[in-house]
């Protein structure tokens, strides 16, 4: 099977899966307040990662690319609403690219029909300095994204069975590619040890990449003779990896993102510390259903729905709802009290910004 035969299969197992919504992010609730004194026309959404300045804490997170003409079509309709509601947009990894030069133009049509825009090169952690300095030229990427996706390799029947050495080609690139680095997990979550070997590194962030959005080992078992179905359930919830890596490394940045659906999930991985979130399945199906219209239009009701509750909370700025109360329960406070996270972090702290 080809690489761009199997980028196909991705996507549609992708949207044959689903997302199974075991985020954890259930388990979070906002302590209301009643006289937030503000109006949603003073709502500022503007948050910096990497010394960049996103628009919106809303981003389009890898997903494909390397698939011929299919690919394109999804990385184009992506760009264009990318651009159409001024939100940064992540590619796939180019590897594919990098070894087949017929698909750079899966991947360069992102900057092609969005030129000003935020655009995040990807990689695997396998790549070295020069293929991480051609992805980024490519595209003329603001950030490179390099991923983590060890249980995906494992499961994949042609997948990588060697990880050595990984953490050294990351700090070297971070070191090398003149833009600022992040470090993703592809669904299975990141915890605060590994967080804070990659901050180490020279990161500019992390994105935890949790468990309850597409599950890439049940795709890859759909793809092997015997399956390996115990990897299926293997993995850190969205909002307990973050929350573990938020309040180990409170001055690091952080992205989130695990089978992020609504603007609910959204302001609440915000709220637990994150600068941003970034949805991949749910635009995928968005675009899937509604095509390049319907998509604008939910990325459009998604940035609007973020703004009014964080209306709701008095919460003027970005930074400001990551200091709001939230009260967490459920498995999720049972996974942080045994990684020995005290929860009351987050239940009784003070909007520094507000006094």
């Amino acid at each position: 099977m080809t690489r761009a035969e199997r980028k196909k299969q991705h996507i549609e197992h992708a949207l044959s899966t689903g997302q199974h919504a075991e985020t954890g992010l259930k388990d979070v609730s906002f302590v209301h307040v009643g006289l937030p004194d503000l109006a949603t026309s003073q709502i500022d959404t503007h948050t910096t990662i990497g010394g960049l300045t996103f628009g919106s804490p809303i981003f389009i997170n890898a997903m494909t690319g390397g698939g011929g003409k299919s690919t394109y079509e999804i990385n184009r309709s992506l760009a264009i609403a990318a651009k159409e509601t001024n939100i940064p947009v992540a590619v796939g990894s180019q590897m594919a690219a990098l070894k087949d030069k017929e698909e750079r133009r899966t991947y360069e049509v992102v900057r092609k029909v969005n030129p000003d825009g935020i655009v995040f090169a990807n990689l695997g952690s396998e790549a070295t300095i020069k293929q991480a300095k051609e992805a980024v030229e490519m595209l003329e990427a603001n950030m490179l994204q390099i991923h983590l996706n060890v249980i995906q390799e494992i499961v994949m029947p042609e997948g990588d069975r060697d990880f050595r050495g990984a953490l050294d080609r990351i700090a070297a690139i971070a070191e090398s590619v003149g833009v600022p680095v992040i470090v993703k997990e592809v669904g299975f979550g990141m915890s605060k040890e590994t967080a804070k070997k990659l901050y180490h590194a020279g990161v500019a962030a992390v994105d935890i990449g949790g468990f309850g959005g597409t599950n890439f080992s049940k795709i890859e078992n759909l793809r092997r003779q015997k399956a390996l179905h115990y990897f299926d359930q293997w993995g850190i919830p969205t909002a307990a990896s973050l929350a573990e890596v938020h309040t180990s490394f409170p001055d690091q940045t952080v992205l989130a993102s695990g089978g992020i659906q609504d603007a609910l999930d959204v302001t609440k991985s915000i709220a637990l510390g994150a600068s941003a979130a970034g949805l991949a399945g749910f635009f995928l199906k968005s675009l899937t259903d509604g095509g390049e219209k319907g998509l604008i239009a939910d990325m459009i009701d998604l940035q609007e729905d973020v703004k009014m509750m964080m209306t709701v909370l008095g919460a003027k700025t970005i930074e400001e709802l990551r200091q709001t109360q939230v009260v967490i329960s459920g498995d999720t406070s049972h996974w942080l009290k045994e990684r020995g996270v005290d929860t009351t972090y987050y239940s009784v702290r003070t909007n520094k910004k507000k006094g």
